[in-house]
């Protein structure tokens, strides 16, 4: 398991925090994920061998936010 700390551009509200969590819920690979409203985070934990960090901050892009930063730890 790796996780993965998304730096997204400031969000604007609370639905935008919906949004992103909907859309990486499903995605396989992706075992958890929680969007923090106030910091503009995305944590995941993701399985790497289904999915990279990379892919997730795409997702994240095609749900038209911007992601500033990637930082992944190895569990």
């Amino acid at each position: 398991m790796t996780k993965v700390i998304l730096q997204l551009e400031a969000l604007t509200c609370p639905s935008c925090l919906q949004k992103i969590e909907t859309g990486l819920a499903h995605q396989e690979g992706i075992l958890k994920s929680k969007v923090l409203f106030n910091s503009s985070k995305v944590k995941a934990e993701i399985d790497t061998d289904k999915i990279s960090a990379k892919a997730v901050a795409q997702i994240v892009s095609k749900l038209g936010y911007e992601v500033e930063s990637i930082k992944v730890k190895e569990a």
